[in-house]
Order: structure tokens, then C-alpha cells, then sequence
């Protein structure tokens, strides 16, 4: 009998145990699969369909709508007043790109990044892992720095203005070592002291993301670096930084994107860029051209090389800050 089953088995190329397919039931799933455009769940597509047509609706039909502008002689006319917005090519990005002040734009923002996303990553891993040792008052130190990131951006100026004017708090505590002009009227203090009122601001939201992550972390990791004589600080580099290293990776690409959407800040604290476009961001300068100077084409042509900017710092950023992770 076993004979005839190992035979059998010989024969069919199949398991013993297992009852064998028809020859074309592969070929029959696979047409299956090939009629379900959607995937095996369907439902699912369903589900996602409200956030897709969100996505659609508010990013991705601007953007392709902004592209659209920048290669035409674009301007604003009454509604339902139809006109002729011939192509013109790369006139708009010429323009644009040939204008000091689109240029400085982008130099003040690369000034904000370079102080703000390290800043927020050092500050916010350092205060999580301090805040995920805390045993008493642990929901109140949460909730007192994440209070500032829900506040109302034109608010919390407000507290910033007191604080940095001519004769302000801050410069009433320094005296004579107050810098003169002062912090928001200074051109090479307003965009370091606009880097750091948003790294205050949104500080609470990424210590929410390394608390999470530290979540992950297995505490007997810790234990062993312990073991082997190691401290809080030799703990910190050899267990905590690399167990959150996926954390590292989205904080500093928000904080990006972030400060690249920078406008309110600069809108609010220095008067519209001030002092003599110091602290102009790129989305401000494409407010000023779209709206104010009526050139909306050209302020189309930035938020394109804005967009570009942006994608260049996150793909060089998952090259090298990403890398590890993977």
C-alpha cells in the first residue's frame, strides 16, 4: 500500500498528504486575479476613498494646477470672465529665478533649517527619554509641552513679541549685552529667533513621536548595557538613539517640510519678512508676488522649484539619514 502511495506521489510530483491540485487550477487563479482590478479586498479601496479624494482634492489638484500656471500668462480676472493665458514656457521660471529676492528666500529658509531640524531633533529625543523615565507628574509634563504646539500660532506671538521687543523681557534681562538693533528688527537675528520660536512651538508634537517609539525599545537592552558597566549616557548612544532611529528619520523629514511651508512666523513675528526681506520665506515671497504684486505665474514658478527644493532635501535625507534604518 505504501508502494502504490509513493508511486502515486512519484507520479503527480505532488505530497502524499496533501490532496493534489487540477491541472489548471493555477491557470484559473491567476485569470481570477487579473479580473479583480482592485485587489484581493476591494473593500478596502472603499474605506481609503475619503482620504484619496481629500489628497486629490486639496494637494495633489493644486500642485498639478500650480505646474499648469507656470508655463502660461497667468493673471486673476472676474469670475467666469474668459481670457486668453497663453503658454509662454520657462519665461515665468526665468523670471523668477533671476529676481535676488526668490534667491535670498531660499537662503533664509537653508538658514532656518540648518538651526531648527537639528535643534528639534537633539531637544526632542533628549526631553522624551527624560520624560519616559519620570514617574511622578508624568501627564502634566506631557501635556505643558505639547500645549504650545494646539495654541494658536497668532496667540503664542503675541507672548514672543513681549519677549523679544526693544523692551522686552529678554533684553531687559541681558542689559547691555541686548543686541541693538534688536532680535526681530536685527537682519542676522530675525531668522535664527524665528528658527527658534517654531522649534518651541512644535517641540511637544515630535517628543509625542519618540515617546511612541521609545515604547518599542526593549528595556532589557538597557539591563545588559548596565550589566557591562555602561551609564545613562553610554544607555542614550548605545540603545536609545539606535532604537528610534526610524523616529529620527520622520522627525527630521516633517520638521523639513515644515520649515520649508514656512510662513505664518515670519508673516506675524517680523512684520512680512523684515527687516528688508531677512526673514522672507519662500511660501511668504510666493504670497507677496501671487497676491500682493498680482504675479500669480511667477509665484506659481516658486512653490514649483519650492516643491523640487524640497523633494532634493528629502531624498538626500532618506540617503543618508534613512540608510541605517533600511
Amino acid at each position: 500500500m505504501s508502494a502504490s502511495v509513493a508511486g502515486t506521489a512519484g507520479r503527480t510530483g505532488g505530497d502524499p498528504g496533501r490532496p493534489d491540485r487540477a491541472p489548471g487550477a493555477e491557470a484559473d487563479t491567476d485569470r481570477r486575479r487579473r479580473r479583480r482590478p482592485f485587489g484581493a479586498q476591494p473593500l478596502g479601496i472603499l474605506f481609503s476613498a475619503p482620504y484619496l479624494i481629500f489628497v486629490g482634492i486639496v494637494f495633489a489638484y493644486p500642485v498639478v494646477f500650480a505646474v499648469w500656471m507656470s508655463f502660461h500668462d497667468y493673471f486673476f480676472t472676474a469670475p467666469g470672465a474668459q481670457v486668453d493665458r497663453p503658454f509662454v514656457g520657462l519665461d515665468n521660471y526665468v523670471t523668477a529665478l533671476s529676481d535676488p529676492a526668490v534667491w535670498r528666500s531660499f537662503g533664509n529658509v537653508g538658514i532656518f533649517l540648518l538651526i531648527n531640524v537639528p535643534l528639534t531633533v537633539v531637544l526632542s529625543i533628549l526631553l522624551a527619554t527624560t520624560l519616559d523615565r519620570v514617574v511622578r507628574a508624568r501627564t502634566f509634563f506631557r501635556v505643558a509641552f505639547y500645549v504650545p504646539y494646539v495654541t494658536a500660532s497668532v496667540a503664542v506671538v503675541a507672548v514672543w513679541l513681549f519677549l523679544f521687543s526693544n523692551t522686552g523681557l529678554v533684553n531687559n534681562a541681558l542689559g547691555p549685552l541686548a543686541p541693538d538693533p534688536s532680535w526681530l528688527v536685527n537682519s542676522s537675528l530675525a531668522m535664527p529667533t524665528i528658527a527658534l520660536f517654531v522649534t518651541w512651538k512644535g517641540l511637544g508634537f515630535y517628543i509625542l513621536l519618540y515617546l511612541a517609539a521609545l515604547q518599542n525599545v526593549q528595556r532589557e537592552l538597557y539591563e545588559s548595557v548596565a550589566v557591562d558597566g555602561g551609564g545613562r549616557i553610554r544607555q542614550f548612544f548605545a540603545v536609545t538613539v539606535p532604537g528610534v532611529r526610524p523616529a529620527t528619520f520622520l522627525v527630521v523629514l516633517l520638521a523639513t517640510i515644515t520649515g520649508a511651508n514656512l510662513f505664518t512666523e515670519p508673516y506675524l513675528l517680523t512684520n512680512g519678512g523684515g527687516p528688508n526681506g531677512a526673514s522672507t520665506s519662500p511660501v511668504l515671497l510666493i504670497y507677496q508676488k501671487g497676491i500682493e504684486q498680482q504675479n500669480p505665474d511667477v509665484a506659481a514658478a516658486i512653490g514649483v522649484v519650492l516643491i523640487v527644493f524640497v523633494l532634493v532635501i528629502a531624498l538626500l535625507q532618506r540617503r543618508f539619514v534613512g540608510r541605517e534604518e533600511s
